[in-house]
């Protein structure tokens, strides 16, 4: 019924067409979002409020700012590109993240968490100087609202003296449930009297920032954020507000309201979690070692099930903490338990940590405390594009004194790590892809520091690789060599720092291959570059080039951006 319908046409429609329009909007995400796979429960919440926003705004003189960005599906519908919606994740297609590049309403790139208010800020201040007179919009979900990065771009607010519109969309979640004191403060500011919101209202700690709170207890009711959003541009020609609108998650699809978890973001075909191999072998192998070590606690940043982490939640709450989404506070949270004798696993995605190098180097290196970082979706993530690729962890990592770096095989050798982990005494990181697909063999004994001879080849080439996927990659590179007369060798590269210096001196083979599903500056490659700088080797490097990785299948990236088996396999074939 209704195509490509812009925020400029809304303006003219009446609320029954409005509401009409809301359904039909949320239709098309679940279509989209299920034949491509994305980010599901969050968009089905935010279809009302985006409705209300582009009726009673001017975008894009007016600005908006997604936090994070899993809800801007809507948004991106009222601007022009509907037409692009069976494109969505896919390579050269439509962002499943608000991008600059792709569209004038589009203001300012996001895709993690807590960066909205700092940027409304930085626009609004903008504005200001250069005498412009439009809105400036932050929308913020209340489980972004617990990084600490939002609470310093507050303390900005009265120095700044500029005025922006944050609206907290509050629906319980994150990606887990929210958690902390924040959150239980706004149960309490939308709690169902009345009388109770009027109470606290004046009290708040946001009136204190500058801020005029305001608040919508139903956030799925288009009249009445219509009419409140009207009010409140009235009121941002003096004064910041903050509008906080409770939405639920997974609206107009039953099945992602009672499991709005699952349903964050799903796998293109189904709207069920997808099968996280190794996140599963984090969680029951964790959950067993603390069975016989009593300090052994984990840590997570708002993603308990996504890590795998529900067995140990579950059976240890005492020994679980879910600290929400604030990745600096979780490491140095760890560092100091460590130093109190435990021995903390933080969990957490590559791309997100790297909000935490600080605390790396300074909490836990410095210290030399036992914290083990389990590191997921390192490598190439795939569909979600630049801001959440794995692919510079191994970079920021290696410089870092005192740190050991492992890179299991396979899902086998993880559990192995893990094991060795309880009893290591000093900072480890151990990183790993999404899912496990494949396996390379039993497992060797795991010793810091130690490699492991996958295939013996004929002592021409060696091919020294880390990871699952760089090892998969490097025997089908070899097979394709086998075809053409060379045999390379195999080695999985486990241990990334220290590396095994025994067998790199070892090697009689002249011409030494690296693979790492990383950055090639900076990584596993450049230390064995740097081992074998004063010799007559040649090394060879394969790892991603110098850009950021766009979105796409993880096979294609890795083959376009410097991982192709053809290339490895060609190299190995030329080399001798």
């Amino acid at each position: 019924m209704f195509e490509n319908i812009t925020g400029a046409q809304l303006k003219s429609m009446s609320l029954t067409e409005l509401n009409a329009l809301c359904e039909e909007l949320r239709k098309k995400i679940i279509k989209y979002v299920i034949q491509n796979g994305g980010h599901l429960s969050s968009n089905l919440g935010m279809v009302e409020l985006t409705v209300a926003l582009h009726y009673v705004f001017d975008f894009p003189e007016d600005k908006i700012i997604f936090d994070v960005g899993h809800q801007c599906y809507t948004h991106k519908m009222l601007t022009g590109r509907e037409d692009s919606f069976p494109t969505l994740r896919k390579r050269g297609g439509l962002s499943g993240f608000p991008k600059r590049e792709e569209s004038e309403f589009d203001c300012y790139n996001t895709g993690h968490a807590g960066t909205s208010v700092s940027a409304a800020l930085g626009i609004a201040k903008a504005r200001d100087l250069s005498g412009g007179d439009y809105a400036v919009i932050a929308v913020i979900g209340d489980g972004s609202f617990n990084n600490g990065l939002v609470y310093e771009a507050f303390n900005s607010l009265k120095p700044l003296k500029t005025n922006i519109l944050v609206i907290i969309n509050d629906n319980g979640m994150s990606i887990s449930p929210t958690v902390g004191s924040m959150h239980e403060y706004l149960e309490v500011l939308s709690a169902d009297a009345e009388e109770q919101y009027h109470k606290n209202r004046r009290a708040g700690i946001f009136e204190k920032f500058g801020f005029e709170y305001d608040g919508v207890y139903d956030g799925n009711d288009l009249a009445v954020m219509i009419s409140r959003l009207k009010i409140i541009k009235e009121k941002l020609k003096t004064q910041s507000v903050i509008l906080h609108v409770l939405t639920k998650k997974g609206k107009g699809y039953s099945f992602c309201e009672e499991h709005p978890e699952a349903t964050h973001g799903i796998g293109a075909g189904s709207p069920s979690a997808p099968a996280v191999e190794y996140s599963s072998v984090l969680g029951k192998t964790l959950t067993e070692i603390a069975a016989k070590d009593d300090k052994i606690v984990a840590v997570t940043a708002a993603m308990t099930g996504s890590l795998g982490l529900n067995p140990f939640f579950e059976k240890y709450p005492e020994r679980a903490v879910d600290v929400g989404i604030c990745e600096e506070h979780a490491t140095i949270l760890c560092a100091s338990m460590a130093a109190e004798g435990y021995k903390p696993y933080y969990a957490v995605y590559s791309t997100f940590l790297q909000r935490s190098f600080d605390e790396i180097i300074i909490d836990i290196c410095s210290q030399n405390l036992p914290v083990t970082m389990c590191i997921d979706r390192a490598g190439i993530s795939g569909a979600d594009g630049e801001t959440h690729q794995g692919v510079f962890d191994l970079s920021f990592l290696v410089p870092v004194p005192g740190l050991t770096i492992a890179v299991p095989k396979d899902k086998d050798e993880f559990a192995a790590m893990l094991e060795f982990s309880a009893g290591y005494g000093k900072p480890l990181a151990i990183r790993y892809p999404r899912a496990c697909t494949h396996s390379f063999g039993p497992v060797k004994k795991v010793e810091a520091g130690t490699w492991e001879l996958l295939k013996k080849g004929d002592g021409r080439v060696a091919v020294l690789a880390c990871g699952e996927r760089a090892i998969a990659r490097a025997f089908a590179a070899a097979e394709k060599a086998e075809i053409k007369g060379v045999s390379a060798s195999v080695i999985n590269a486990r241990f990334v720092k220290p590396m095994d210096e025994k067998m790199l001196a070892s090697l009689k083979e002249n011409v030494v291959l690296t693979v790492e599903d990383n950055m090639a500056a900076g990584g596993f490659g450049s230390l064995v570059a740097e081992y074998y700088s004063a010799s007559a080797k040649r090394v060879k490097v394969f790892g991603y080039a110098d850009t950021f990785i766009e979105q796409g299948g993880v096979d294609e990236l890795m083959d376009d951006y410097g991982l192709s088996v053809d290339a490895i396999a060609d190299y190995i074939i030329k080399s001798v």
